[in-house]
């Protein structure tokens, strides 16, 4: 197809061949190694330059990311770990015949998590420039770091940072990214989930309590991100790391 309009997150995954696409703002050449993604909503232009072979997957998030997390998601991430990436792909292959079926429908979501946990490593490696210039005395992105690490437990909104930086939200998050490897609001998310494992391990207190001291209204919204993020309820983080 030419090109069209998804509900769902899209994700090509070249084996063999070369496609041009443009999404947004994103355009260019993808073959092996790279792997194109595309948010709801939006046009997913694409051209075959030679025969293709690939990986044609849709998702959904079980915590959606917002629109300026979504903008910076999308486009062509990069796996230099040929290898690995074959391997990824030759299981997927392996479980797609019966992809309706459990355990096969487990098994394909944990080897698109795994692609997705790959892509991360990877993306991380080619941003380690940008991360030693942002790391620099003075650089926006640590300020940026510092003021999440002193209001991460507070109701937070991001714009109030961005313009306290001069910036776009957008321009946030890829900076953000770019210098440390996770968009602003996941870096949040990862200290607030770690706090809430500490005191889950450490006190008796109820979840609602829990919940108010790492940023959330309360204990129903922490348990669905605790599960989402980390694959258990609280209450089994509790149970797994009491004697």
């Amino acid at each position: 197809m030419a090109h069209d309009t998804d509900a769902a997150w899209t994700m090509f995954a070249v084996e063999r061949g070369r496609f041009e696409y443009r999404i947004g703002a994103h355009a260019g050449e993808a073959g092996f190694g790279d792997i194109v993604v595309c948010p709801p909503g939006i046009v997913f232009h694409r051209r075959a330059l030679s025969p293709l072979t690939f990986h044609f997957i849709k998702f959904d998030w079980a915590l959606a990311p917002d629109s300026d997390e979504s903008a910076a998601l999308g486009g062509k991430w990069m796996v230099h770990d040929a290898e690995r990436l074959m391997s990824t792909y030759r299981y997927m292959k392996e479980i797609g015949g019966a992809i309706r079926q459990e355990p096969a429908l487990g098994r394909m979501k944990h080897m698109i998590e795994d692609l997705w946990i790959l892509m991360e490593i990877e993306r991380s490696r080619d941003e380690s420039a940008a991360r030693s210039a942002a790391d620099a005395p003075g650089s926006d992105m640590v300020e940026a770091r510092k003021w999440l690490l002193e209001h991460a437990y507070e109701p937070l909104a991001m714009r109030k940072l961005s313009d306290a930086l001069g910036i776009s939200p957008v321009q946030l998050t890829r900076r953000f990214r770019a210098a440390y490897r996770t968009t602003p609001t996941e870096f949040v998310t990862g200290l607030r989930l770690g706090r809430a494992c500490r005191l889950l391990e450490e006190t008796t207190q109820p979840l609602d309590w829990i919940a108010q001291q790492c940023g959330y209204e309360n204990g129903f919204y922490l348990s669905r991100v605790f599960s989402a993020k980390l694959g258990m309820t609280p209450s089994a983080h509790r149970r797994l790391h009491r004697v």
